[in-house]
């Protein structure tokens, strides 16, 4: 490829590079990202890359221009499959690489797809995806004749799994993958877990036949519970279009988030490993920060975003960490990527352990009152501008705010947070108290603040 590459304005995300294939994402750019990220691969001494992908319909022929890409810089390129978002950051580890992309869309719609990518085993986000950008428009590429190795990684990604996990298990488990790059993995860990399993839409379908693949939508989950409360099952577990978000039911058919499934993780995790730093998201329940401490360990509280979360984990030295949307980071035992496969596993063997069942820990589980994560449309332009001034506001007012991401304010009821989303032209808010009086006082209030600044709180 000569020249430079302009990418359209909206695909250069926060978190990763996202578009509508054929609209505003085409093979081109997939080149154009190879070409880019190979260079700064070499730039920073790397000589190879690993390169997976999900299976949407548009993936295959998206990989394959990424590969050319990496190619001509000269790079050994690694094609490690289709698979899940975590075999390919697992790829990267194993193989050495000097970086990874992974092509996948993660949960959005099917004629959507993007690019999540690693440089060293490092997060590549931010600042870094628009330096990118600028790289490749100005087409200063480094130049050479890279070799293509194919290396298939799902059978020794799946192997990994069931390292150093001890389970000995009669449980009864239904496992949904969505039709997402989960699917295939699935199968093959359930073949060597102990237990009893039963599998839903376990065909890799890009079009998504069933139901979309975000475990965090409690309408994509119906045909899970309908699985668990039907066949008897102790657990049920859903996984998001690459398999890097996890969402889970009880026996009993109630959604555990993942805040709460965090309590557990953090529990167990720190039994090897006292007073270790546990972080989670601003969307994550007082209960679990508290129940950290409770365990001895010191909770800490950051901004969402997976990127974020594991950047902060080395710097912390964390062992886990977890986010509101379905995220859990191990770095206790693992690589300290978010892995849903590996907390599904992970949870497996503690309640194996314990003997306790997924219901009766959510049924002891502090009880509070919540909302859901509520995401509601706000223009791109303003949407910054609207939290900005309900922060300035609240410092006027004196109130007792967290403002690491968005504003989390705190009152004798509870608290309620309102933030910008770093991917999408929305506003995300979420309320928690200890009963229904404070959860509506709670609520008035981020309405209040809202209807200051011209935006309407849609009703939850």
């Amino acid at each position: 490829m000569a020249g430079g590459h302009r990418f359209d304005s909206t695909v250069l995300r926060e978190y990763d590079i996202r578009g509508v294939v054929g609209r505003t994402l085409h093979e081109a750019d997939a080149a154009a990202i190879g070409r880019a990220f190979g260079t700064l691969i070499v730039d920073e001494g790397g000589k190879s890359v690993a390169v997976g992908y999900d299976g949407r319909l548009s993936s295959p022929d998206l990989e394959a221009a990424l590969v050319d890409g990496f190619a001509e810089c000269g790079l050994e390129v690694f094609r490690v499959g289709r698979g899940p978002t975590p075999m390919l950051y697992y790829a990267v580890h194993s193989l050495n690489a000097g970086g990874g992309i992974m092509v996948t869309g993660s949960h959005n719609p099917p004629d959507h797809n993007g690019f999540k990518m690693m440089l060293g085993h490092d997060s590549f986000y931010g600042e870094a995806i628009r330096k990118l950008g600028q790289l490749a428009e100005s087409g200063t590429f480094t130049q050479g004749a890279g070799t293509v190795i194919d290396r298939p990684m799902l059978e020794e990604y799946v192997t990994r799994l069931m390292e150093n996990v001890e389970v000995e298990s009669d449980l009864i488990i239904a496992w949904d993958a969505g039709n997402g790059a989960a699917g295939e993995a699935m199968v093959m860990l359930t073949q060597d877990l102990p237990g009893h399993h039963i599998l839903l839409n376990e065909e890799i379908d890009g079009t998504f036949p069933n139901h979309h693949p975000d475990p965090t939508v409690e309408a994509n989950l119906e045909q899970l519970r309908a699985c668990v409360l039907d066949k008897g099952c102790d657990i049920g577990f859903a996984f998001d279009g690459d398999g890097d978000r996890i969402g889970a039911l009880d026996g009993k058919g109630r959604i555990l988030w993942a805040d709460q499934l965090m309590v557990l993780f953090a529990r167990d995790v720190l039994e090897h490993n006292p007073g270790a730093t546990i972080i989670a998201d601003v969307k994550a329940s007082g209960v679990l920060f508290d129940e950290i401490a409770r365990f001895g360990g010191n909770p800490l509280m950051w901004r969402t975003g997976h990127s974020l979360i594991k950047s902060k984990m080395r710097e912390k030295n964390a062992p886990l960490a977890g986010e509101m949307s379905g995220h859990i980071f191990f770095a206790d035992r693992y690589y300290g990527f978010d892995d849903a496969l590996y907390a599904a596993v992970r949870l497996v063997e503690i309640l194996a352990h314990s003997g306790e069942s997924l219901a009766d820990f959510h049924d002891r589980l502090p009880s509070v009152l919540n909302t859901p994560e509520l995401r509601f449309d706000c223009a791109e332009e303003r949407k910054f501008a609207v939290v900005e001034e309900v922060r300035e506001r609240l410092a006027v007012a004196g109130a007792n705010v967290t403002a690491i991401d968005g504003v989390r304010v705190n009152t004798d009821d509870g608290w309620w947070l309102l933030r910008a989303s770093n991917t999408q032209a929305v506003l995300v808010a979420r309320c928690e108290a200890a009963d229904s009086g404070g959860l509506d006082r709670l609520k008035a209030q981020l309405a209040d603040q809202l209807d200051k600044s011209g935006v309407a709180l849609p009703e939850f």
